[in-house]
């Protein structure tokens, strides 16, 4: 198969599918944020063990009682004076002494009406910490970013022009972020999903997937360029995809069943997460064959100019 043919095909699709999500996010609110960027109020509580307190009940009841941005994360059980408890984390919008108190008290007498001290610690979490937050995570993107585009140039310098290997990773990488971003900005306005530092944690992930998948394509055309000297670039690139494609879709292929299996059977704090994942796993993929390796085509036979101009 001729990917090369393909590529302005490729760019096309990868255009029409980026495009929305930039539009929502240049256009509409763009990303909805949580309470982690935003700020808020984070309480521990602990119910006693065998009551009917769990994550998807307490978190139904915030709903009811105006809370509906609301986390709950379970944090396992804990002895206290021989008695076992569940101990949950909660997020909540920015509450005040007052509502503090009737916020538990509403818990109390849900799931614990004969025990009082339900409430084991609360805090604020600031506007001021929530943008540090936010600040720190550009950060570590644009460490990783930098890192990676490093690491490939020096990795490939045996062949020629390894800089724009570099590049081209770099290009996938993005690629794969506005998708995952851009989908999120879409389902934050339609949906109302929220991101917080779960979402953020997912996109590096997303970020070092997407990076894995194109190194194993790279090396291979760089083993090939090293071996048929004498062959056109293009050939070399469809030659090393073709021998590459099986390992990048099986790989992921399992990896998408991990997940799903993870999204039926685990807990619901952990669902954003997974579905950054498998969005980015998918889009991953398809980069690492149609994105990344076209760059390095059209690169090398100057028609990039071209694509965009057509």
């Amino acid at each position: 198969m001729n990917f090369s043919e393909r590529r302005p095909w490729f760019f096309l699709i990868s255009f029409l599918v980026i495009l929305p999500g930039i539009i929502f996010l240049i256009l509409a609110p763009g990303l909805n944020p949580g309470i982690d960027f935003t700020g808020g109020s984070s309480l521990t509580m602990q119910f006693p063990e065998g009551s009917e307190a769990n994550q998807k009940a307490i978190r139904e009841k915030l709903q009811i009682i105006g809370y509906p941005e609301s986390t709950v994360q379970n944090l396992g059980n804990s002895i206290i004076d021989e008695e076992r408890y569940d101990l949950f984390f909660l997020r909540t919008k920015t509450l005040d002494e007052t509502k503090k108190d009737e916020l538990v008290a509403t818990l109390n007498n849900q799931f614990s009406p004969e025990q009082t001290n339900t409430l084991l610690s609360f805090d604020l979490v600031s506007a001021v910490i929530a943008q540090e937050t936010v600040i720190n995570a550009c950060w570590a993107v644009l460490a990783a970013t930098l890192g990676i585009f490093f690491y490939v140039w020096w990795a490939f310098r045996k062949v020629p022009r390894p800089i724009r290997y570099g590049l081209a990773a770099i290009v996938a990488l993005v690629h794969d972020t506005l998708i995952v971003v851009g989908i999120f900005a879409i389902l934050g306005y339609f949906l109302d999903t929220e991101v917080n530092t779960m979402f953020l944690i997912a996109i590096l992930t997303v970020i070092g997937y997407s990076v894995n998948d194109t190194i194993v394509v790279f090396d291979k055309i760089r083993e090939n360029v090293l071996t048929y000297t004498n062959r056109p670039f293009t050939e070399v690139v469809n030659l090393s995809i073709s021998e590459t494609m099986s390992r990048s879709l099986n790989t992921s292929f399992t990896l998408l069943v991990t997940l799903m299996a993870l999204l039926l059977f685990g807990g619901a704090t952990i669902r954003e997460f997974l579905y950054v994942l498998i969005i980015g796993v998918i889009v991953g993929t398809y980069s690492s064959i149609a994105i990344a390796t076209q760059v390095l085509v059209s690169w090398d036979q100057k028609t990039i100019g071209k694509l965009i101009s057509s």
